[in-house]
């Protein structure tokens, strides 16, 4: 369930695009009338308002955002104005840079993502880069890391709900005997994560469960401080309970020493529109505060009351 509040009459686009050219002209820019339609707006409605500003003045609403804005706020803002398939190859390719590379955000969009949405990524990093995902994951990653990463991206799963139990119950089995040996980068490890369906994954994994007495991953935190290891254990939350995944992102980021913005501005705007609802529950039950108080609590300003308008708190 997203969180995102759309109003109930949106007026056209280009009464949008109006709006918003008015925000950026005279002395300062109107940021809270930059919040109040942008965050307001669902992602087929930002992308019609980013065409007719386009054609109406002739400059990409992401350039004159980019001139106007600054810091966390403008961050924020950019990555939400951006379609959807869009904002995932850019985050992907920050994430294969050397200053800004992150196995995880690149997991995270492989396992988080519908088959579809993978497949629209795909093609938004051919449109903006001029290359595959797959082979800027490929030359930026090495050893077990490019084995897993490579085949996630590449990934296109089944979406159906139909689960073999047969095969969950032999996979279950493959998968305790390569983890018991330490085999954890074995290639069926690696085949199971990347291509079964999200359906069969979750029935070969409770079964794991129930046949073995143990969670997969807590099979898989035999060294806490194993790098890969930690991978392993977050596409498989990604691939099943992507919720809980998301609430340990977010609370890490508040949590830390210096809030990680990064990762704040990138799970809320990438989430306010499919899950939103149930990442905020599971972070009200895991931590006994909502996290409209754990962001206002860390944030301040635009950037605070960005993040909170697209978490749904308060009225449209």
């Amino acid at each position: 369930m997203a969180t995102l509040k759309v109003p109930a009459h949106v007026p056209p686009p280009s009464e949008d695009a109006e709006q918003l050219r008015k925000a950026f002209e005279g002395w300062g820019t109107n940021e809270r009338l930059i919040i109040d339609i942008l965050a307001h707006r669902n992602a087929a409605q930002r992308n019609l308002i980013r065409k007719t500003y386009a054609e109406a003045y002739g400059e990409d609403l992401l350039k004159s955002l980019e001139k106007e804005l600054s810091s966390d706020f403008e961050r924020a803002v950019l990555l939400f104005t951006l379609d959807p398939a869009e904002r995932d190859a850019y985050l992907a390719n920050e994430a294969t840079k050397r200053f800004t590379s992150s196995n995880c955000v690149i997991m995270e969009i492989a396992c988080t993502r519908s088959s579809i949405e993978l497949f629209n990524v795909r093609k938004a990093y051919h449109a903006r880069y001029k290359k595959s995902l797959e082979e800027d994951v490929a030359y930026h990653t090495t050893g077990e890391y490019r084995k897993l990463l490579v085949p996630l991206v590449s990934a296109f799963r089944y979406e159906g709900e139909e689960v073999n139990m047969t095969l969950a119950k032999s996979e279950a089995k493959i998968l305790r005997d390569k983890i018991s040996d330490k085999h954890y980068c074995d290639e069926e490890v690696v085949r199971i994560l990347t291509t079964r369906s999200k359906a069969q994954l979750n029935a070969t994994l409770n079964h794991y469960n129930n046949a073995f007495g143990n969670a997969i991953n807590k099979d898989l935190k035999a060294d806490p401080n194993d790098e890969f290891l930690k991978l392993l254990r977050a596409t498989i939350k990604c691939l099943t309970v992507p919720e809980k995944y998301f609430e340990k992102v977010l609370r890490q980021a508040i949590n830390k020493l210096g809030t990680d913005e990064w990762a704040l501005a990138r799970v809320v705007t990438t989430r306010a529109e499919v899950d939103m609802v149930r990442i905020k529950e599971e972070y009200l039950r895991r931590n006994s505060v909502t996290l409209e108080k754990a962001i206002a609590g860390d944030t301040s300003g635009d950037y605070e009351r960005m993040l909170l308008a697209l978490i749904g708190a308060g009225d449209v």
